[in-house]
């Protein structure tokens, strides 16, 4: 079936559809294992397992691993995205209501009717200057990337709750319509053109296990364990700091 040839497993499904109900979702190795990736709210994914209180899912990137099944519901049609750092579905049309959720970056809702200053959406009333339409993406991925600023680090983190080094490339590609895929080694391979010229904004710099974003000729983003946070710093400075550290030189640089 589906996933066959590229998963080991006794028999192959088709699987079928759900949506991710929680607000950030580790996507795991192994039942109760470790974190791989992290699904955010809103997300399709394609069910090929349930047992024991987990299923086995493949997420819209190809990724595959493990979720608890409890935070795994039927699938909407999203509308809507967050397209600032974070905000909240409130119970009522009211700032002063109590909140229900505290959505991420990129969390995806329904827009059930429109108020004056708020949607009405499946998990509650959103600010509407917090959500932007599907089908209007952010049209430059190094803004995206520069809304993360400060964000912590977060190995294997793909929110703004924290993120890592291919979570927040992944995060300022999605937002802006472009496919991408999770790991920092198949961002390398697969993104972009590789280019040899002065540096960019939006050039992507890859090295062994890390990549980053420049916003301009000078300046790179990107959350790394040094900082433990996304960052700005000097691309001449992470060149030569990554490289002291044992990291190794710039393995890519492309051009989106």
């Amino acid at each position: 079936m589906h996933l066959a040839g590229e998963v080991e497993a006794a028999q192959y499904t088709q699987g079928w559809p759900q949506m991710v109900g929680a607000e950030v979702l580790d996507l795991c190795a192994a039942p109760d294992g470790n974190r791989d990736r992290q699904l955010l709210i809103g997300a399709d994914v394609t069910v090929f397992e349930d047992r024991d209180g987990w299923s086995f899912v493949q997420a819209a990137d190809g990724y595959v691993g493990y979720v608890p099944t409890g935070d795994l519901v039927p699938v909407l049609s999203p509308t809507h995205f967050v397209s600032t750092i974070a905000t909240h579905a409130y119970v009522a049309e009211d700032f002063k209501s109590r909140e229900q959720h505290s959505l991420p970056f990129g969390a995806r809702v329904t827009v059930l009717d429109e108020r004056r200053k708020f949607y009405e959406t499946n998990l509650g009333f959103v600010p509407k200057s917090h959500l932007r339409e599907l089908a209007r993406p952010f049209s430059d991925p190094a803004t995206v990337a520069q809304l993360h600023f400060g964000v912590p680090y977060l190995w294997g983190g793909n929110s703004s709750r924290g993120i890592d080094c291919s979570g927040l490339i992944t995060a300022a590609l999605t937002a802006c319509g472009l496919p991408c895929p999770g790991d920092s080694d198949m961002q390398s391979a697969q993104l972009g053109e590789s280019v040899d010229d002065n540096y960019r904004r939006g050039d992507l710099v890859f090295w062994r296990g890390h990549v980053g974003m420049m916003v301009d000729e000078e300046t790179l983003i990107h959350a790394n364990a040094h900082h433990m946070a996304t960052v700005y710093e000097p691309i001449a400075r992470a060149i030569l700091r990554i490289e002291a550290q044992g990291d190794g030189p710039v393995l890519a640089h492309k051009r989106l």
